[in-house]
């Protein structure tokens, strides 16, 4: 029996978890022994505690409730608890997801006591060192044993960093092996969309009727934090709401709801505020999120996980960022990078209002990326 630890601290670790734990579950759980541990590095109940019940996850096995605080401090207390709970686990690996400061922990904190590293969603580049996520993705993927990329860009920039796509076993971290698998979110989003239809009530609930409603998230920190950006993304979405008389919903996370007020200009605040068109709501639960991607007109975001589920629904996407690591749904048209610029925000609008023509080639795979990772997991 392998025994695994899987590192998590944020939503979207918390919803990739689950693919791999069903996986586990259903087709492993002879081979392959998993205990979960939940940095704290997003805890909130209904960020963390909701995804663990909707979605079928054990709860961790350790929570080590370090919270928020600067990136060095949280690394720090990350590292020391993760290599504490190795140093007694002695597990043969640890798996870890994307691009957080808790990815960077894990990887860090198993390198050094040479316990094999396994990276999903590895490969992924903005080639914008200034974002946090890029050092912390970087830094994990040269650090790994096994590196899982959804996507073919991903397995070819990490060629292009020194990766030797045909070396052979036994692979190490001196030695590693990359591979170009598909996408976990693939996985979970065909797995629940049906359950999700069935399980949600949030449009009636929210007086929402399919197809006539823009559905936005906004959380990174160069948005959040910046109010010449902050106020350009809601003038442009009030813009919207008005001009088109559609309904805007946002799902507002915990920072962008502790900064709204301070960093939005004191006019355009109560005009969102004030707006019935502009729904700001409480963060909701993945298969609500799922109905909401299924019946919206279009996704607004800087969220590198929503831009995805987007692609994955066949919704046309506006990224509010000036860079995306999922390069492939901008180069085949379905999504256009606005950044936090009202005017390309509004022409990216009506760009996709016009269009009838987006395509959605399958490009993260066949939804069975889990089940090829736990197969490559057990051979090592």
């Amino acid at each position: 029996m392998i025994k695994i630890i899987t590192i998590i601290g944020a939503r979207p670790q918390i919803i990739k978890a689950a693919a791999i734990s069903r996986a586990i579950r259903n087709n492993f759980s002879n081979r392959i022994s998993e205990i979960i541990v939940h940095t704290g590095q997003h805890y909130d109940i209904n960020m963390s505690k909701i995804f663990f019940d909707e979605l079928e996850i054990p709860k961790p096995d350790y929570n080590l409730n370090i919270g928020s605080a600067s990136h060095g401090k949280q690394t720090a207390l990350m590292i020391e608890g993760i290599e504490k709970i190795l140093l007694n686990e002695k597990p043969h690996s640890i798996i870890l997801y994307g691009d957080t400061n808790s990815t960077l922990a894990g990887a860090v904190a198993a390198a050094k006591i040479h316990i094999p590293v396994f990276h999903i969603e590895a490969g992924l580049r903005s080639f914008n060192k200034k974002m946090p996520e890029e050092i912390n993705r970087i830094v994990c993927d040269h650090a790994s044993t096994l590196l899982f990329s959804p996507t073919l860009t991903g397995f070819n920039n990490l060629i292009r960093e020194g990766f030797d796509p045909d070396t052979k076993p036994p692979y190490t971290i001196d030695n590693p092996r990359i591979y170009h698998c598909g996408d976990v979110m693939l996985d979970n989003s065909i797995y629940f969309s049906e359950v999700a239809e069935k399980k949600s009530g949030i449009l009636k609930q929210l007086n929402l009727s399919p197809g006539k409603f823009i559905l936005t998230t906004i959380h990174r920190d160069n948005n959040t934090d910046n109010p010449e950006r902050l106020n350009a993304i809601f003038s442009a979405l009030k813009n919207i709401a008005e001009s088109q008389n559609i309904n805007i919903v946002l799902p507002i996370h915990p920072r962008t709801s502790k900064l709204l007020r301070n960093n939005l200009r004191t006019g355009l605040y109560q005009a969102i505020k004030n707006n019935p068109l502009i729904k700001i709501i409480s963060p909701v639960s993945f298969l609500d999120m799922i109905v909401l991607e299924k019946n919206t007109e279009m996704i607004f975001t800087d969220s590198g996980g929503v831009q995805k589920e987007a692609y994955f629904f066949q919704k046309p996407c506006i990224i509010m960022r000036s860079e995306t690591e999922w390069k492939e749904i901008v180069e085949n048209k379905a999504a256009i990078i606005a950044d936090a610029d009202e005017t390309r925000i509004l022409n990216a609008y009506e760009h996709f209002k016009k269009s009838n023509k987006i395509l959605f080639p399958p490009i993260f795979g066949n939804g069975k990326a889990s089940e090829f990772i736990c197969k490559e997991i057990i051979l090592l």
